[in-house]
């Protein structure tokens, strides 16, 4: 998939989940993509709830296991992309092909991330209970994220293009989230033992 249909997709996908909640339609990779455009999406509204200090402790605490949950999700989406796009692309190998920092699959989520602010940030500039300043402030800000949005569409199109005639690789980075692991965050693994030697 080229820049403008990863786009297009993301952004059509805000519409639908906005008005009838969040479907998956697509497979392969596309669904790889819609899939971390989900969990990108239920973010962004689990960090707005997250903000609430008007409604008590264990809603900002379920929003905040909420924000856990689809991180890692979105995460594990971004390795599967990449992992996908290894088999298909196959790039090089060659130890001194060079390699590229950002994955095609860290890209793919930078753009769901973009196309998320875009909406929102479109909708600021049109609110009528705020005054010309917000909505021209919000405005410039629109601005921005859309040519970042551009540049970043650019850059995934010549990274494919570069992988695609050998000139550039990228690696599957495995992200080994260490604090969803039970074994690993010593949170968990130390209070796990502290509560099976009082059971004792």
């Amino acid at each position: 998939m080229i820049s403008h249909e990863i786009i297009q997709l993301q952004m059509d996908k805000i519409l639908e989940w906005k008005s009838s909640g969040i479907t998956l339609t697509y497979t392969d990779l596309p669904g790889l993509i819609e899939q971390n455009h989900s969990f990108n999406y239920q973010l962004w509204h689990a960090e707005d709830r997250a903000r609430r200090d008007d409604m008590g402790f264990e809603y900002v605490y379920h929003a905040k296991r909420e924000i856990d949950h689809c991180n890692q999700q979105r995460n594990n989406r971004m390795e599967a992309i990449d992992q996908a796009l290894w088999e298909k692309l196959k790039p090089s190998t060659d130890s001194k092909c060079p390699v590229h920092s950002e994955t095609p699959g860290m890209m793919i989520d930078r753009l769901s991330i973009l196309a998320l602010k875009s909406f929102h940030m479109q909708i600021q500039t049109t609110r009528t209970d705020v005054d010309n300043t917000h909505r021209q402030t919000c405005q410039h800000k629109l601005d921005v994220i859309i040519a970042q949005q551009n540049q970043l569409a650019i850059c995934y199109d010549e990274l494919i293009n570069s992988i695609n005639n050998g000139s550039r690789t990228f690696r599957v980075y495995h992200q080994f989230k260490m604090y969803n692991d039970p074994n690993l965050n010593p949170e968990l693994y130390q209070s796990n033992k502290s509560a099976q030697t009082e059971k004792v």
